[in-house]
């Protein structure tokens, strides 16, 4: 596992009790979309994996990749939206930007698209742009990289919500991994909580 300063700042306030080491192929990563994904991110995939923030976001994999019982959301159907998105808002007039640079890297449940916008030849230095749905704007670039964004996020630190819902509720905030998160459901679980849930269970894909 790669150690990254702000993957561990992150982890002080959002446990990686139910995270697990995605162990991916980096090079066929970097063939995929061209070129090395920022560090923390890396990093990241290492130490959480893909999966799921307090039940309102969730961190995309590169790559598509296999569900236990449903295929997991990944970069490139997410980075499609958001670049279908911007089209559809007025492209250059909305925003100022050659959609090939915007890469999501997470999506809330209020229909928020989290971003790179990949202009610096440094992945390092790569800011987020969020695609809002009900925000104060609906494109917005943040000088952060992803996990400081959600530090910061988690952390209610920006005066003005980025995205269209709220994270934080004074309680401990939590990731699950998808892969715990569709074990639960099959167990008849809640995938965020582990609680038994009625409505959990197999279904066909």
């Amino acid at each position: 596992m790669t150690e990254n300063a702000q993957v561990r700042a992150l982890e002080e306030i959002m446990p990686a009790t139910h995270g697990a080491d995605e162990d991916l192929d980096w090079p066929a990563v970097e063939a995929y979309w061209g070129g090395r994904l920022p560090s923390d991110y890396v990093a990241f995939m290492g130490r959480f994996g893909a999966g799921t923030i307090n039940g309102e976001a969730e961190i995309l994999l590169p790559l598509p990749t296999p569900g236990l019982q449903w295929a997991p959301a990944h970069m490139a159907e997410e980075t499609a939206n958001a670049r279908a998105t911007w089209e559809a808002l007025g492209g250059r007039a909305a925003f100022d930007l050659d959609p090939e640079s915007v890469i999501a890297w997470g999506v809330t449940t209020g229909a928020d698209v989290l971003c790179w916008l990949t202009t610096d030849p440094d992945p390092d230095r790569w800011p987020v742009l969020v695609c809002g749905r009900h925000t104060a704007d609906a494109f917005a670039v943040y000088p952060y990289g992803m996990t400081e964004f959600l530090r910061r996020l988690l952390s209610d630190e920006f005066d003005v919500s980025p995205v269209s819902i709220t994270f934080w509720d004074g309680g401990q905030h939590s990731f699950v991994h998808w892969r715990k998160a569709q074990r639960r459901w099959q167990e008849g679980r809640n995938p965020e909580t582990g609680e038994p849930d009625p409505y959990a269970g197999d279904f066909a894909d």
